[in-house]
């Protein structure tokens, strides 16, 4: 759902900082305090809590690249984008464990990438081409991979709360920094260290603390965390991706229904096709299931 959210925001006059600062302050907040009522029976060592807040600077980035995505391209674009992280994860696989991907698996990514080209409409001429907002798609779904490793190794002894918690306070630090450089500095102390067409000179609007960004929050740093940490270690990453890919159809079917974007058949082709690779990917997995 974030995508059409997100551009909803944007359609209001709302920028991608206060978007973003609005998700995680809110999310940070509120896993506070589950974690402060939660009886503690678990102690987090120095190690896993350096271990999760660098692991969770992946999923800041994964949010901040995300929405500037959504703001160059269509929200049914930007998912499809975001979704390249079934073919990346498989890379990033590779290399860690210095083992060469089945034929099975590198079938599934000639798969992805053309339900890529058919989902993203690029065959057509009616496609607005962005190149900064494709590349901040592709950045997003780099990010997004390594978010999923890392939920699936990083401290798994301790309760999903308690690592989504230090996993957001990494994040979080991500989305601060891009405040700072994107309007924050340029607006209350004229700083600009970054090109001019990234910044916003404006007063941060805190309306959107109780507005977009108690859903942005909710459905994007709250749940996503949580139900990442509770569901991967118990399926793995294998079947943690076929479940997961279903945000791809869904995520088209808001942007379809809540912003009126237009979706070609053989856009939804190019989708199938992806969900396809996704269970090719972990067909060995199925069959033991």
């Amino acid at each position: 759902m974030l995508a059409s959210f997100v551009k909803m925001a944007y359609k209001q006059g709302f920028t991608t900082a206060e978007v973003t600062v609005s998700q995680f302050c809110l999310a940070l907040i509120c896993l506070l305090i589950i974690n402060l009522l939660r009886k503690q029976s678990q102690t987090a060592s120095k190690t896993d809590v350096l271990k999760l807040i660098a692991s969770g600077t992946s999923m800041g980035l994964t949010s901040v690249l995300y929405y500037l995505c959504v703001k160059y391209l269509n929200a049914s674009i930007a998912v499809v984008l975001l979704m390249q992280s079934v073919w990346i994860g498989v890379f990033i696989e590779a290399l860690i464990h210095k083992k060469k991907p089945s034929f099975a698996k590198l079938t599934a990514v000639v798969f992805v990438l053309l339900g890529t080209f058919l989902a993203t409409n690029l065959f057509s001429n009616e496609i607005v081409f962005d190149i900064k907002g494709f590349l901040f798609g592709f950045l997003s779904a780099v990010s997004f991979s390594m978010t999923l490793y890392s939920t699936n190794s990083v401290a798994q002894h301790l309760n999903p709360f308690k690592r989504s918690l230090f996993m957001l306070m990494g994040g979080g630090t991500i989305v601060l920094i891009f405040a700072l450089l994107t309007q924050l500095l340029p607006t209350y102390l004229n700083i600009n260290l970054i090109p001019e067409e990234f910044i916003a000179v404006k007063n941060f609007d805190t309306t959107i603390l109780y507005t977009w960004g108690i859903l942005l929050s909710i459905f994007g740093t709250i749940l996503p965390p949580i139900l990442l940490n509770k569901g991967f270690p118990l399926v793995g990453v294998g079947l943690g991706s076929i479940v997961s890919a279903l945000e791809l159809p869904v995520s088209v079917t808001f942007a379809f229904v809540f912003l009126k974007e237009q979706v070609l058949f053989s856009q939804w082709i190019g989708i199938l096709i992806i969900l396809a690779a996704v269970l090719l990917i972990n067909w060995n997995l199925i069959k033991k299931k």
